[in-house]
């Protein structure tokens, strides 16, 4: 097994050989999961280099309720340095951890190009992307009461086609290897009233740029109560013969490699016996256990 999407720090005051250490504690951990592989993939906005990039884009949207939730959110976590990160991942490869370079993308609108020429500077393995806001509306932030008070107004379905057309664009730009929990969109358990129609857009947009998809145990922890993507979705993206990665999304030490014997029953029940792996952004296929 693989987990394809750990975070490693929020802030920058902890000191590099803690991190490493802290990746040492990861790969041990995983090890007791049966998991032998992780890829490193803290979020782009986290770092100070991205935010400098991308500038506060918000303010395009500044009608919006959720403008200054968002604007406090970025000054909140852009905060660290992306080669000093980049530096740490390569560090703990070079010491022997079964690590991979990884970084999830966010998605920035009409801006993907630019992100792309300036990660394409370091020695990334896997680049997985995601959607989490919509404009500023930062849809999974649901213990923010401002944008959880968004779920209540906004029409649901609405907000499902939203997220798809934005899964399909960030897909299309091909500036990413993998997609990360391709439906989040459901995470506060707000489901449209027919996801088999987004599901099916978000498969052919997948197939389409070949990135592989991302099976996650995150969203058992979430109000959604159901892993990534849906029995559903995945049956979708099967029939798709698109490639799969597993992950735990994990956050903290006692996340990592979460319920990933339970990842593999679903891929292997519907005939899934290999994972996606990434070096330098190549893929490659391994077997799933």
């Amino acid at each position: 097994m693989i987990d394809y999407h750990l975070h490693l720090w929020p802030h920058s005051e902890s000191s590099v050989s803690y991190q490493i250490d802290q990746i040492a504690a990861y790969c041990e951990e995983a090890a007791t999961h049966g998991v032998t592989e992780l890829a490193l993939t803290e979020h782009t906005h986290r770092f100070v280099d991205v935010a400098s990039l991308v500038g506060p884009f918000w303010l395009k949207f500044g009608h919006e309720p959720t403008s200054t939730a968002m604007a406090e959110y970025f000054d909140w976590h852009a905060r660290n340095s992306l080669e000093d990160y980049v530096n740490l991942a390569v560090a703990a490869q070079e010491q022997g951890l079964p690590v991979k370079v990884g970084l999830e993308v966010d998605y920035y609108r009409g801006q993907m190009d630019e992100v792309a020429e300036l990660l394409a500077q370091y020695p990334f393995d896997v680049l997985i992307g995601s959607v989490h806001w919509l404009d500023t509306w930062q849809f999974d932030d649901y213990e923010n009461p401002v944008h959880r008070h968004e779920w209540d107004v906004r029409d649901v379905d609405q907000a499902w086609s939203d997220y798809a057309q934005r899964i399909g664009e960030l897909a299309s730009t091909k500036s990413v290897d993998v997609l990360a929990h391709p439906d989040l969109i459901k995470v506060a358990g707000f489901i449209s009233s027919d996801p088999g129609q987004f599901w099916e857009q978000m498969s052919g947009a997948a197939k389409s740029a070949d990135v592989s998809i991302e099976c996650s145990s995150a969203g058992w922890k979430k109000p959604v109560a159901e892993q990534y993507p849906a029995q559903g979705f995945l049956d979708h993206l099967v029939g798709a013969g698109l490639t799969f990665t597993t992950a735990s999304d994990a956050h903290g030490l006692e996340r990592v490699g979460e319920r990933a014997g339970d990842l593999a029953e679903l891929l292997e029940a519907r005939g899934v016996h290999e994972l996606a792996t990434y070096t330098r952004r190549q893929r490659s296929m391994v077997g799933l256990r």
